[in-house]
């Protein structure tokens, strides 16, 4: 006889393992599936640090999540002694007209969010590695930070394995198919059953929602850590900040202080500038032009930061049409299956308000958070 669950969890990285762990929190028995072991770096959720922040400039609805998220942090800090969250404040950064600036702007004024406006003398007195454009501006979030991805991978495993959950690795999902009042799933090595299913397959949506009648496109990504001329001291938390950098061309950088030691260097990548490759197809060999590349444009804006180049490391961005999310009940099996996908490069924030989601939706239909700007019918017709 196959073993049945309650839910079965395709895919343990971010939004998985938090939906395992809300999951099986809520007593629900719980099976989670992985391609790859814990906590890897074959998809999106790996590299050290992830930039979270509250005055999202993609979009206000994306607020009253992000605070939920925030509570989460702690939450999950409490339960398992990891460090998830470290807000050393943030700034984004360009022209006053520009989407970062403005959008942030946006949403932290619809939702009285704190923040300061500096121009760009203020802040390079209250920044000094950062060295804007005369005509450059800044928001500054005090609550901006970073949240580390394997630690939080890590801990909602860790918990839901506390919790009773199953968790298989190096087990993929071969193949489900609608079965009773509920789903069967084929592994190579079993199969089983359970009344819901939820799909947080990452990179690999293309190939696991084929019917969810969403065009996704995923880009390889290249994140890169240089050991600032000088070392590191002033770029460690207490004086350099999470900043993302738009600049009159409308390119954005990324960027984040040092966090792993007096060699570890400051990680920086470009944003939403990749190949679009597929998860066989994507080269992991990061080259010298890339490094170059990165170096010349950091060395306009953070003049200490490209010193010392130490490494470079590759992930996928699952980009949607609109850049939006995908969290709903499956539009061609509402009963059953619940997705999530299409984080588009800037999702991993939300993983611990996301797992919450979808359990919601998995055991009771509906949530109670605002999700409706994340409904997949909204790209049904938008072109691959």
């Amino acid at each position: 006889m196959s073993p049945s669950y309650d839910v079965i969890v395709i895919g343990l990285g971010g939004m998985g393992s938090a939906a395992a762990h809300h999951l099986s929190a809520r007593g629900a028995r719980v099976l989670g599936l992985e391609k790859f072991g814990p906590a890897h770096n074959r998809g999106s959720s790996h590299g050290g640090s992830r930039i979270t922040r509250q005055s999202y400039f993609e979009d206000p609805a994306y607020v009253p999540l992000l605070l939920r998220a925030y509570e989460l942090y702690d939450d999950v800090e409490r339960a398992t002694g990891r460090r998830i969250a470290t807000l050393s404040g943030g700034v984004m950064i360009g022209p006053a007209d520009s989407v970062t600036v403005s959008g942030s702007l946006r949403s932290a004024t619809q939702w009285d969010l704190p923040h300061e406006m500096l121009d760009a003398k203020e802040i390079r007195r209250r920044f000094p590695t950062l060295d804007p454009r005369d005509d450059e501006v800044a928001l500054y979030e005090k609550k901006a930070g970073l949240v580390r991805p394997e630690s939080m991978v890590a801990a909602h495993l860790q918990l839901a394995t506390r919790q009773g959950a199953d968790l298989h690795f190096e087990e993929p999902m071969t193949r489900w198919e609608p079965y009773k009042d509920g789903v069967r799933v084929h592994t190579a090595e079993n199969t089983y059953t359970a009344r819901q299913l939820v799909i947080c397959p990452g990179a690999w949506a293309p190939q696991l929602l084929t019917d969810l009648g969403v065009a996704f496109t995923i880009e390889r990504q290249v994140m890169y850590w240089f050991q600032p001329k000088g070392g590191v001291k002033p770029f460690l938390a207490e004086n350099h900040p999470v900043y993302i950098w738009e600049d009159a061309a409308g390119v954005q950088v990324y960027g984040f202080p040092s966090i792993d030691g007096p060699d570890s260097g400051a990680k920086v990548a470009f944003f939403r500038k990749g190949e679009v490759c597929t998860p066989e197809t994507i080269d992991r060999t990061v080259y010298d032009h890339e490094v170059r590349a990165m170096a010349d444009h950091m060395s306009r804006c953070i003049p200490d930061l490209p010193g010392t180049f130490l490494k470079a490391a590759t992930c996928m961005y699952s980009t949607t049409a609109d850049e939006h999310f995908v969290v709903a009940r499956h539009p061609a099996h509402p009963e059953s299956v619940t997705v999530a996908c299409g984080f588009s490069g800037h999702g991993f924030k939300f993983v611990p308000v996301v797992g919450e989601i979808l359990a919601d939706l998995a055991l009771t239909g509906a949530t109670a958070h605002p999700i409706g700007l994340f409904d997949p019918r909204r790209l049904a017709a938008a072109p691959a």
